[in-house]
């Protein structure tokens, strides 16, 4: 249907009649506020006949319709979509394995060249020979009963369930 084949000027005459009652109907059930604002949407349309609005709003009308059939009904249009949809996919699940590489690598490297030290120290030194070993430290009573407590409380609270 083209523009001009469309009688505008009753249709929005109508459009705002229409809404005018309604706003009416509203400001009596809802107050003055809520039938004000319907009054307000209920004179757009014959503005924008007045002002010449409408061939502007027609042609964005049929953009946007023809856009979304063009979208709905084409299987390249759908193909594109899922293109689009992996792409965002794939970069956000990378930014996941850079996040986690990220914080991963200052954790393993510092325990692992320890180990490779270690490792490596322990294949070079003779067999005679021991590697100083570090004296373990000594637990702090407040610190073991609590841990111990916490064990105790969850093996009875298993042993009652019948877990072992």
């Amino acid at each position: 249907m083209n523009f001009d084949q469309i009688a505008w000027f009753p249709l929005c005459v109508g459009l705002t009649a229409a809404g005018v009652v309604l706003s009416f109907l509203v400001m009596r059930r809802r107050g003055a506020g809520a039938g004000l604002r319907g009054l307000a949407w209920s004179l757009v349309p014959i503005a924008a006949y007045l002002t010449g609005a409408l061939p502007a709003i027609w042609k964005m009308g049929t953009a946007v319709a023809g856009f979304v059939t063009g979208l709905v009904f084409s299987p390249m249009v759908w193909a594109g979509v899922g293109v689009a949809a992996l792409s965002a996919v794939l970069f956000l699940v990378s930014g996941v394995l850079r996040r986690r590489g990220r914080a991963a690598r200052p954790a393993r490297s510092g325990r692992a060249a320890s180990t490779a030290t270690a490792a490596s120290g322990a294949r070079s030194a003779p067999a005679s020979a021991t590697a100083p070993t570090k004296p373990n430290p000594i637990p702090s009573r407040s610190a073991a009963p609590a841990a111990d407590d916490d064990l105790a409380d969850i093996e009875a609270i298993l042993k009652r369930r019948g877990i072992n």
